[in-house]
Formats: C-alpha cells, sequence, structure tokens
C-alpha cells in the first residue's frame, strides 16, 4: 500500500518535474522473474526506471543510504537492499537471486555508478540474472533531469541470452553483459 502511494505521488513528481515519458513498458513481462537493467546517470534513476510500471521493482543501493534516519527505514520499505560499494558484495548478490526466484522484479545499473553514456559494464548484473532465472530487459534512460525538461525511460524486448547460455563458455558473463549494454546502447540511440 505504502509503495503505490509513494509511486503515485513520485509518477505525478516526475510529470510535473521532468515531464517523464515512458516507452515500451508493454516489453516487460508481467510476470515471472525480470531483470530492469539500465543506463545510470542520476540520483533521480530508481524512481525512473520503476514508477511507471505496475510491478514493484526492488533495487541495489549504496548501504550508507540505510544508515540515514526515516530515509533508510523507507527505502527498505519500498523494497531496496544494501550493497557494499567497491567491492562483491555477496550479501546483495544473494539477495538479488532471492528476489528472483520469487518470481519478482530487480533493478539494476550494470555501470554499478552513475555515467553520462552507456559504457562499460560490471558482470554482476549478468550473474544475478542468469542464476536467477530472470527475463532481462534493457532500460534506458534519456534526458538531463532539467526542470520542466522532458525525461524519457525506455523498455526494449528482454535480451535473448540463449544462445549465449547454452555455449556455457568461461566467458559467459561478460557476452551477456555485452549483449544488455548493446541493447541498452541501441534504445539510447533509437530514442534520443
Amino acid at each position: 500500500m505504502l509503495y503505490r502511494l509513494f509511486r503515485f505521488l513520485l509518477r505525478v513528481a516526475y510529470a510535473l518535474l521532468f515531464r517523464l515519458e515512458a516507452r515500451g513498458t508493454e516489453n516487460i513481462p508481467a510476470t515471472g522473474a525480470v531483470v530492469l537493467a539500465s543506463n545510470h546517470l542520476s540520483n533521480f534513476d530508481p524512481p525512473t526506471v520503476g514508477i511507471k510500471i505496475r510491478r514493484k521493482v526492488h533495487f541495489m543501493a549504496k548501504e550508507e543510504l540505510f544508515r540515514i534516519p526515516v530515509f533508510g527505514p523507507l527505502i527498505r520499505a519500498f523494497g531496496a537492499f544494501p550493497v557494499k560499494r567497491g567491492g562483491v558484495s555477496k550479501d546483495a548478490i544473494k539477495s538479488g537471486i532471492a528476489i528472483l526466484k520469487e518470481g519478482k522484479m530487480l533493478g539494476i545499473f550494470p555501470e554499478g555508478s552513475r555515467n553520462s553514456e552507456a559504457g562499460s559494464a560490471k558482470k554482476g548484473a549478468a550473474m544475478i540474472a542468469v542464476r536467477g532465472g530472470a527475463a532481462i530487459v534493457p532500460v534506458a534512460i534519456i534526458g538531463e533531469y532539467r526542470l520542466f525538461r522532458k525525461m524519457v525511460v525506455c523498455y526494449g524486448k528482454p535480451v535473448d541470452i540463449s544462445a549465449i547460455i547454452e555455449q556455457s563458455s568461461p566467458d559467459m558473463l561478460e557476452q551477456v553483459t555485452d549483449a544488455i549494454m548493446a541493447d541498452i546502447r541501441e534504445l539510447v540511440a533509437r530514442n534520443q
């Protein structure tokens, strides 16, 4: 209930402040495990990715945010879970996989940190998606979060990684990561 209320309030705020438009929401599976893999421009990105979707989206958030009074418990109530920055967070990986195994939706920024272009990415998103048996939906956020300027969030068709997984080569996760980032870059180029 709280999630729906805040999602509604954020939809209104983003519509007024950033004129947020969503494209391709029909590409998101209505049920089952889904990873929304997005480029990462700003701290505003998690709501941008999640507020136009009917399903609840769980996000990893840097653990420092959970220490902030009121804000920490609030984001935890919205389904966020902590990740340690700068290294491999086994707990965050386990939490992400568990969310997917429950058939839920997980939002991930494969680049790991904010980047003005869809650049190089880490393999963690691919590993979580593969181990969690999730469909991977590429997401492109386009715009600059300037007041009253249009922002667009585009959801692409799920990335087809079946051929990569069948090969089960040692660099499988790297190939899956490359496929995800290629689809994100294509979405950005097509929708600018």
